[in-house]
């Protein structure tokens, strides 16, 4: 693929259609100032030496120049190369609640952005483990197969919010088998199953789903997001979810399914006070996870192609250099026999 790192330079290109018509309007006056002088055909063999041509062609160098000097401002590229690079490390799927009541605030600045905050810091953290990412609700959606791109799943997080599931609720069970099926087949390195709940299981099955999911040689880590005290939910322009009663409805974290769940899962159960202390114990269990080689692919960046242009506008200039405004001599003989055999079929 090719691409311009600047494209914006490209731009300086339409002053070019400026030169060409300033070019042909000073050639459009020259031969006007010489027609004062007499007839053109004639004061061409008064002037053998001066070239017609030449000078276009100077100016034809000239404006490819120009236009090679532009691509370089712009920073031509070619690459996307697939490379592959060997690492060494786990399989990690993170997955994120994101139902309503992850938007009470009873944590600041709310339950998802801790946990967006904390996903983050987990990503940053990462160095050569494949990652997947899973957002949850009343249903679950896989955002990000087991990759190694870091730059996606950056991306895919920061999209996350509770628009993203249309289903409403929570079904932690749903969640560990969409996560579980996202993991390879390999039984040699390491999995990882990270939840990041409140822990209000609105569904039964996440108990069953969690042993399966530890049968399978996947540890589940359950970090819980909230208080047990809990807080309204809020619903925008300063309104609270509310029962059928009208009253408002307070969401509070469930400690006792998160560590179930955990448990069950063969993981830890970790509860976020503070994100720092957190990501410190999760690091910690997931470094005593084996590690396995294997190969991913990754597009490297693109190759800059400056060189091959600079040499193309080093040999234009030098071409541009050596063309001179009068005829070649070679050429003036050839002219001039041409004007004596005239003559002299004229006084025969």
């Amino acid at each position: 693929m090719f691409r311009f790192a600047h494209p914006q330079y490209l731009y300086l290109l339409t002053l070019i259609p400026v030169f060409v018509a300033l070019f042909v309007w000073l050639r459009y006056r020259r031969k006007q100032n010489l027609r004062r002088f007499g007839d053109l055909s004639l004061l061409q063999h008064l002037m053998p030496e001066v070239s017609t041509v030449n000078p276009t062609i100077k100016f034809i160098l000239m404006m490819l120049a120009l236009t090679l000097i532009v691509f370089i401002l712009a920073r031509p590229q070619y690459g996307m190369r697939n490379v592959e690079y060997k690492r060494s490390g786990i399989e990690a799927v993170i997955a994120v609640d994101v139902s309503n009541s992850m938007l009470c605030e009873d944590v600041s600045p709310s339950r998802l952005l801790k946990s967006k905050m904390i996903v983050s810091k987990l990503i940053d953290q990462l160095d050569e483990d494949k990652l997947g990412l899973v957002a949850f609700a009343g249903t679950s959606v896989t955002l990000l197969p087991i990759t190694s791109d870091y730059v996606s799943a950056k991306m895919f997080l920061d999209q996350i919010d509770p628009k993203t599931i249309s289903l409403q609720g929570t079904d932690v069970g749903d969640a560990i088998n969409k996560a579980v099926a996202g993991f390879s087949q390999n039984k040699n390195v390491g999995k990882a199953l990270i939840l990041i709940t409140d822990a209000e299981d609105n569904e039964q099955g996440a108990l069953d789903a969690a042993k399966i999911a530890k049968d399978m040689g996947i540890r589940i880590f359950v970090l819980s997001v909230g208080t047990p005290e809990g807080g309204p939910i809020p619903m925008g322009n300063n309104q609270f979810k509310k029962d059928m009663e009208g009253n408002v409805v307070i969401t509070k974290l469930n400690e006792s399914v998160g560590k179930e769940i955990a448990q069950a899962g063969g993981g830890v159960y970790i509860r976020v006070d503070r994100t720092d202390d957190a990501q410190t114990m999760l690091d910690n269990e997931i470094a005593k996870m084996q590690k396995d080689d294997f190969t991913t692919s990754q597009y490297a960046e693109y190759d800059e192609q400056f060189i091959a242009v600079a040499i193309l506008l080093f040999i234009t200039l030098i071409a541009e250099a050596a063309i001179m405004d009068k005829r070649y001599k070679l050429w003036n003989k050839m002219k001039w026999f041409n004007l004596k055999t005239t003559e002299q079929n004229d006084e025969k």
